[in-house]
């Protein structure tokens, strides 16, 4: 089984950093699990046009084709003006719309206000669904105070957050494939 996470933000490491010890977890779950990264900032992915992928340039492609190809995501961003980056909204329009099906997308976020923490379900699980994935019932918002100066999580209590989260997102994905 193949866990993608995509972090959805084109500066700055925080949101990396979350998607990452989200896969890291997963792992140690399940150390059978391949995991893979995909960060926004290391790929040109072009604006949608409409037409189709194959008119996109490889770095587009390559990534959609990732993402389509995964059997469980996870999907960060940060929390900019109440809202998710466009970065990771332009990516999820290129997104065909069964893409999901039968596959666990999952939700961490972070923002400098604890008044963003709803974003993610208000603005992400929507896009996430109607591709029809599966959304777990928990996701993880992290404050960017929970971070230091090396983008360190600090935290304790968000280390058992992002292990549940990597805990139900196995599970979940375990029982769509029936096992």
């Amino acid at each position: 089984m193949k866990l993608v996470g995509v972090s959805g933000s084109l500066i700055g490491a925080k949101t990396s950093k979350i998607v990452f010890e989200v896969l890291q977890a997963a792992k140690r779950i399940d150390s059978s699990i391949e995991i893979e990264l995909i960060d926004l900032k290391e790929y040109d992915v072009e604006f949608v046009r409409g037409t189709p992928l194959s008119y996109y340039n490889d770095d587009t492609v390559s990534v959609v084709n990732k993402i389509i190809s995964a059997d469980i995501l996870v999907f960060g961003t940060p929390i900019y003006q109440a809202s998710i980056t466009g970065a990771l909204k332009n990516l999820l329009d290129h997104i065909p719309t069964d893409a999901f099906k039968s596959k666990v997308t999952g939700i961490v976020s972070t923002g400098g206000s604890d008044k963003h923490f709803l974003v993610s379900d208000f603005q992400l699980r929507p896009i996430l669904t109607f591709l029809k994935g599966v959304v777990p019932t928990g996701n993880v918002f992290i404050h960017n105070d929970a971070f230091n100066d090396e983008n360190e999580i600090t935290d304790k209590d968000i280390e058992s957050r992002i292990q549940k989260l990597a805990e139900e997102m196995l599970v979940l994905q375990s029982g769509l494939n029936g096992k």
